[in-house]
């Protein structure tokens, strides 16, 4: 009998999850380790990633977890966790290590690479590590219920290790459509984690709230799917196959937010991205993300945003890179 394990959600939800998954504030780095040294990463808000280019060494998560790292492992840290890349000496000795704790600013979303190097020879281990932030809408981030690594090991030549070295090049060389680019690119990388997870021997896709029910998923996957569609409570609970107050239970048990509650931050988030394309008019974007009224979209916005849509197109704007 197979040891793949099944996960409960869907392949179609998976799909559509995946799909409308966004990636932002994406931070990476270089990571050089040599024997005989560790490399200290402190606890942060958001999960991190780290991938092996080379070397072997270990992720100490904590006081006494340990993550061996081969090469082409990846290890997606939660937030909130403080870890160490440590290198034993060549000797094999058990002695106290060097240590080198690294410096992130994780209130700038798009930084240029950095290059974090514990000792001054040749390193042993090369990791890229960094940062990143994965949602739906504006309430759910993806990965903020992970309590425990996610790890899983790929091979030399991956797509994976393709994206995540194309991503670094394109922080360092920071040219027009960089930040696009760059949170596309870990997108491919996060949806590639995905899929292994349907044959992976460890079932850790179902440690995601957004994926633990499968019921409360399938609702979920309608509203990121089509934000501006009709929803109401009935019609949700009715996607899920369950009572209305079994599904406002359940799903407000999974997210820590009533149904159209997370509705609205869906729908609010697609407006933001609109308005920053500023290729459709405030009318039009009130009614594709399901406002029928102009002073209820500008109401709801403004309670999202702080200020109206046309402010927020004008701001936006201002912030866009030179030429883009």
């Amino acid at each position: 009998m197979s040891k793949r394990p099944k996960t409960q959600t869907s392949r179609p939800d998976l799909e559509v999850l995946m799909m409308t998954m966004e990636v932002e504030a994406v931070l990476l780095a270089e990571c050089l380790v040599q024997n005989g040294w560790r490399l200290s990463f402190p606890a942060q808000k958001m999960p991190a990633i780290h991938y092996n280019l080379s070397g072997t060494g270990e992720m100490i998560v904590g006081s006494s977890h340990r993550i061996p790292l081969d090469p082409h492992t990846l290890v997606i840290m939660p937030p909130g966790h403080s870890f160490q890349i440590d290198v034993a000496p060549t000797n094999g000795s058990s002695a106290k290590r060097n240590h080198v704790q690294t410096q992130w600013s994780l209130d700038d979303n798009f930084g240029p690479v950095h290059r974090f190097v514990a000792g001054d020879g040749e390193p042993q281990v090369m990791l890229i590590c960094g940062y990143f932030r994965a949602s739906y809408g504006k309430s759910i981030d993806i990965f903020e219920s992970l309590s425990m690594p996610i790890v899983e090991r790929f091979k030399a030549g991956d797509d994976l290790e393709h994206s995540l070295k194309a991503a670094l090049m394109e922080i360092g060389a920071q040219e027009i459509g960089a930040k696009a680019m760059t949170t596309t690119l870990l997108k491919q990388v996060l949806i590639t984690l995905f899929r292994r997870s349907l044959s992976s021997t460890e079932l850790w896709l179902e440690r995601f709230a957004t994926l633990s029910d499968h019921q409360v998923a399938r609702a979920l996957a309608s509203m990121v799917a089509r934000p501006g569609a009709a929803h109401s409570v009935a019609s949700l609970a009715e996607t899920a196959g369950l009572s209305r107050s079994v599904f406002m239970s359940r799903f407000t048990s999974t997210f820590g937010s009533p149904p159209m509650v997370v509705l609205r931050d869906l729908r609010m988030r697609h407006a933001a991205n609109l308005l920053k394309a500023d290729f459709f008019s405030v009318e039009q974007i009130s009614r594709t993300v399901g406002y029928s009224s102009r002073a209820s979209f500008f109401r709801a916005f403004r309670d999202a945003y702080g200020n109206d849509p046309t402010d927020f197109r004008k701001t936006a704007g201002r912030k866009k890179e030179p030429g883009s």
